[in-house]
């Protein structure tokens, strides 16, 4: 599935797999070594965090509706990461995803 969102008043359209069940939600970028963009889709708004392990570094964008309301370069084994307010979608990008760019150094984008 092809998901479009503006950053910076750029659009940008990926290839997703998207993740509604509960089982694909949970498991994520968990043990992949290579993989789509994962798009979690959730009934609700939710502010819940999500974790890091087993996972390679990737890049993780929050959305309420179609805002991005928070964006990070998520390291392996890092614990409770949250987004600054509640989001009805997340994006995980894999760090090694050739068409999104990667701020290596885990600052904030």
């Amino acid at each position: 599935m092809k998901f479009k969102f503006n950053y910076h008043k750029k659009e940008i359209e990926l290839d997703v797999k998207e993740c509604r069940g509960v089982f694909s939600q949970a498991s994520g970028l968990m043990f992949r070594k290579k993989s789509k963009p994962l798009l979690f889709v959730f009934k609700k708004k939710k502010r819940r965090a999500i974790h890091s392990f087993f996972c390679k570094p990737f890049i993780a964008i929050w959305f309420d509706g179609d805002e991005v309301i928070d964006m990070r370069v998520v390291r392996n084994w890092e614990f409770l990461i949250k987004p600054r307010r509640e989001f009805d979608k997340l994006l995980e990008i894999p760090s090694c995803n050739k068409n999104f760019l990667l701020f290596a150094d885990g600052r904030k984008i």
